[in-house]
């Protein structure tokens, strides 16, 4: 299938939806678990996330505008409105901007920064709904950078600076001789490798454009925190803490681009061999002979729509790093069509399990990620 017109299609589904959606993680949504205790809130939350039958609708929870699902669809609009010159790409991203303009966290001054639409609950810490995030922020932040890099817009610049003081400001890091690391919110103290190069990302991009030494300077020592924490054989395990050491693909597939955006935007040219470990890791452990992509490195399942989308950013964005990059965008885009794809309604799956598909629509996690996918393929193809 041509990939515009898939990307025509799936835009045409979301505009219907008002980009309002359920998602995998909203069950704290819900008025009957106001009270729940900590385990009982997790224990909820993922009988939301497994369950193949939906049930959102019995228990009050509502579709939601989700600003990260926004900022991914404003920045694909864009990425395609930059090598296809279409005018309907920029005025729907721009109005998705006017939202996200609307949906910054509340509490945090005059200060730009964005979190998911509903609470939150993690082993590690509870997030309300609306809590700001670096993962979140960096997603959003990188749209607006995107609108001032392809329309020349000030005031764009001017909220992505914002959002990475906000950065600076409320999130809570510790800096230990050359290096940092990032929390995930201010919240928390937690360290995350890909939340914590998300982070270093969004300053380094920036840095290009204003006259703040201390983007540059920030942006190298959190980098510098996760490269000396990457393990022999390339890979990045999710966190610092014993319960995060697992090591997935999509999160690998952000701390890859991230730290290419380092690299690029902070001319640490000396850094791409920890780079090309970790794509090599990645090539090798996250994906079958058939083109099949993992979720976890030594396990196949569940078979996640955010593996694949990631993947097709991660090969679009490093193809330089990558033999016969296009071949294997091609390969992996025609196995998700084939496996992960509902042709008749033109949605994609959230995941497939050994036993069972889960075949929800998600905005967030599965249409937003596929968009944004799509716009990286697109772009690396034509430009």
């Amino acid at each position: 299938m041509d990939c515009e017109l898939l990307f025509d299609r799936l835009l045409e589904l979301c505009i219907a939806e008002q980009w309002r959606g359920y998602d995998p993680y909203d069950g704290l949504s819900s008025p009957i678990c106001r009270y729940f205790p900590k385990y009982l809130r997790i224990a909820w939350t993922q009988f939301f996330k497994r369950s193949p039958i939906n049930f959102r609708k019995l228990v009050g929870i509502k579709k939601q505008e989700n600003p990260k699902a926004l900022g991914l669809a404003a920045r694909a609009l864009l990425m395609v409105y930059r090598v296809t010159g279409k005018q309907h790409y920029r005025q729907q991203a721009e109005e998705l901007l006017k939202r996200l303009y609307v949906l910054r966290s509340p509490g945090y001054g005059d200060y730009f920064c964005w979190g998911y639409s509903f609470a939150w609950q993690s082993r590690a810490f509870y997030l309300p709904a609306r809590t700001p995030s670096i993962v979140c922020t960096a997603f959003v932040a990188d749209a607006w950078l995107e609108h001032y890099e392809v329309c020349s817009e000030p005031s764009s610049l001017e909220i992505a600076i914002s959002a990475c003081e906000f950065l600076l400001k409320f999130l809570n890091y510790k800096i230990s001789g050359d290096e940092l690391c990032f929390s995930y919110t201010p919240l928390d103290n937690t360290q995350v490798h890909n939340a914590n190069l998300l982070g270093a990302a969004l300053l380094a991009r920036t840095s290009r454009y204003v006259n703040c030494g201390s983007y540059v300077e920030f942006a190298v020592k959190s980098a510098m925190f996760s490269i000396r924490r990457q393990a022999s054989d390339g890979s990045w395990p999710y966190g610092m803490a014993a319960n995060q050491q697992w090591i997935d693909s999509f999160h690998t597939g952000f701390v890859l681009v991230s730290l290419a955006d380092v690299i690029t935007a902070c001319q640490k040219a000396e850094w791409s061999s920890v780079l090309e470990r970790g794509l090599r890791f990645y090539c090798r452990h996250f994906f079958l002979a058939d083109g099949t992509p993992k979720y976890y490195h030594n396990s196949t399942y569940p078979i996640d729509i955010h593996s694949c989308a990631q993947a097709l950013v991660t090969y679009a964005r490093l193809s330089e790093y990558i033999p016969d990059a296009e071949a294997q965008l091609n390969r992996l885009l025609e196995w998700t069509l084939r496996h992960m794809y509902d042709k008749n309604k033109g949605y994609f799956y959230f995941q497939r399990r050994r036993l069972y598909i889960n075949r929800i629509a998600y905005l967030r996690w599965s249409q937003a990620w596929m968009l944004y996918a799509l716009a990286w393929v697109i772009y690396r193809l034509r430009s």
